[in-house]
């Protein structure tokens, strides 16, 4: 999820490909994948011990979320930085990352601890972009830009703040953290689909282009 923001690097580019040949499945980097994906369920019974009314174990529940999140950033830093980029990895870290924000979302919402609302817009961008991401895959792919990390960024700090049982001042700074979050998340949802719009539609010329050539060296 690591990018040159769009503005800087001239737009959506394609990307090497990287075969699962280059790098074992069994790198640090797949490994903190799974991790997190191990890390899902046991949020999840953590958040919803005793109907999420222990203070004790939604601080647990916070701990492994702050873990899950922290492994997000290493994970796909170390495969880019030391070539560990694999076929799983490209797979299973989108999948972790939905999923550990996805089940504190949702978690949240049936404790009624957040409008599901809330839950509902957030959920929709997050699921919309990566099919989106899949829909023009072939033509290329769509970098992440600085406004998409410091939504993930902004969602990490909300969702984790409701996590926790804060009252007072903190209760109502963490709403307009989430409100900032939300804001965020349409914003930069609705500059990927101008992106993959653009990325499509030059992909398709190109295509067009190459017909064309190999119609008139006929």
């Amino acid at each position: 999820m690591t990018g040159v923001p769009a503005s800087a690097a001239g737009g959506p580019r394609t990307a090497p490909v990287v075969r699962q040949g280059q790098a074992g499945l069994w790198n640090i980097a797949n490994v903190l994948t799974m991790l997190r994906l191990v890390l899902v369920p046991a949020f999840v019974l953590l958040l919803m011990h005793d109907d999420g009314t222990d203070p004790v174990w939604r601080v647990f529940a916070w701990a492994a979320f702050a873990v899950a999140m922290i492994t997000d950033v290493f994970d796909g830093h170390l495969a880019r930085a030391y070539n560990l980029v694999t076929d799983f990895g490209k797979i299973a870290d989108p999948i972790a990352d939905k999923a550990i924000m996805g089940a504190a979302l949702v978690c949240l919402s049936v404790l009624g601890d957040l409008s599901w609302w809330v839950t509902g817009v957030i959920l929709f961008r997050e699921l919309g972009i990566t099919l989106m991401r899949f829909w023009v895959i072939k033509h290329g792919v769509i970098p992440a830009s600085r406004g998409g990390k410091i939504k993930t960024l902004a969602q990490g700090a909300a969702v984790g703040m409701y996590v926790l049982v804060l009252t007072g001042p903190l209760a109502t700074f963490r709403w307009w953290v989430m409100a900032v979050a939300v804001a965020l998340t349409v914003v930069t949802g609705l500059d990927y689909v101008r992106q993959a719009v653009v990325l499509r539609r030059a992909g398709l010329a190109r295509e067009r282009a190459v017909r064309a050539e190999r119609d008139a060296a006929r």
